[in-house]
């Protein structure tokens, strides 16, 4: 049995995760920074701030885990321009140290090291579907941490130590922070449809296009990526998770919109605009389906209804 650590098990990812990986049989191990701000589905339940090197090998030696999956950072890109100390802290040097604990408490396990598609910057221009041979061009101090984790982490694999390296793409689901677009719009609609707002939602820019993902075929992604034999790890070290089609946000919203029975108006919000000039980002996802037989399953319409009725639930409770 699998004796999984997940780093960041409290976040909107690492709680679908940790049922993932609990359903497939998993022993799971949560790390979090502090209490869980509600049950995660785990064995075993570590606090931890991974910046927090000696901390850090104490919970590995007690861990003892034969996988682990690095989910812990700082993800949004405008805290990462507003805070870019903090984000290099937890995006690198965190990383640093867990993996010098693994080196020293854990030299077997195997790491996969969840990074990101926004390392694939300025390359997006080209509005073609990236793969995992493009360059990267970050653009922004989130994914140049992230890129930057690759290479620290990229130096223990060098040196034998096991382990993949995932890109993501925009993933979304249950429990993502408002913070974050499609989360916002859901929200907002069940604020209004509750009464709490006026019939109104306030966006940024709808007209980028992004490759969407559900946030539980990304967790499907990584229990794959775990499962990889050996010779398949030494052909490749980096994998996209990624659908290969796009969506624009505007479509997004307007889906969102046709499921509430509210008449709902749409008000462009500035303090929202995020400068971009990547209109179009798109994945390559060959080298995955190629390596694991991996590929989405859960339709768009069906993501975002399960994210609207989250979202009812959850203004419902505070009514």
């Amino acid at each position: 049995m699998h004796c999984t650590l997940i780093t960041g098990a409290n976040g909107f990812v690492g709680r679908q995760l940790c049922r993932t990986l609990q359903h497939s049989g998993q022993h799971v191990i949560a790390l979090t920074a502090g209490a869980a701000t509600s049950p995660l589905a785990a064995d075993q339940h570590l606090q931890c701030d991974i910046r927090n090197a000696d901390a850090l090998h104490q919970a590995i030696a007690l861990a003892r885990p034969t996988h682990v999956i690095h989910l812990a950072a700082i993800t949004h890109i405008p805290t990462s321009f507003a805070d870019p100390q903090l984000t290099w802290q937890t995006n690198v040097m965190a990383s640093l140290n867990l993996m010098e604990a693994l080196r020293r408490r854990a030299p077997d396990a195997f790491t996969l090291f969840v990074s990101s598609s926004e390392v694939y910057g300025a390359s997006f221009k080209s509005g073609l579907p990236v793969d995992e041979q493009t360059a990267c061009q970050p653009m922004n101090p989130y994914a140049a941490s992230k890129l930057a984790g690759e290479i620290a982490i990229g130096e223990y694999f060098r040196q034998g130590m096991r382990g993949v390296i995932a890109r993501p793409f925009n993933h979304i689901g249950e429990n993502q922070s408002p913070i974050f677009a499609t989360a916002s719009f859901a929200r907002q609609i069940a604020r209004a449809e509750a009464g709490l707002q006026p019939p109104i939602l306030r966006v940024g820019n709808l007209e980028a296009h992004r490759d969407f993902l559900d946030v539980q075929d990304v967790c499907k992604a990584y229990l794959k990526l775990m499962e990889l034999p050996c010779e398949k790890v030494e052909q490749s070290r980096r994998f996209n998770i990624a659908s290969g089609n796009t969506h624009s946000i505007r479509n997004i919203l307007e889906t969102l919109l046709s499921l509430s029975p509210l008449q709902l108006s749409v008000e462009q919000d500035p303090e929202r605009l995020r400068p971009s000039d990547i209109p179009v980002a798109i994945g390559d996802n060959r080298a995955i389906r190629q390596a694991t037989g991996w590929q989405p399953l859960i339709p768009l319409q069906d993501t975002l209804q399960r994210l609207l009725t989250f979202w009812r639930a959850q203004v419902g409770a505070l009514i």
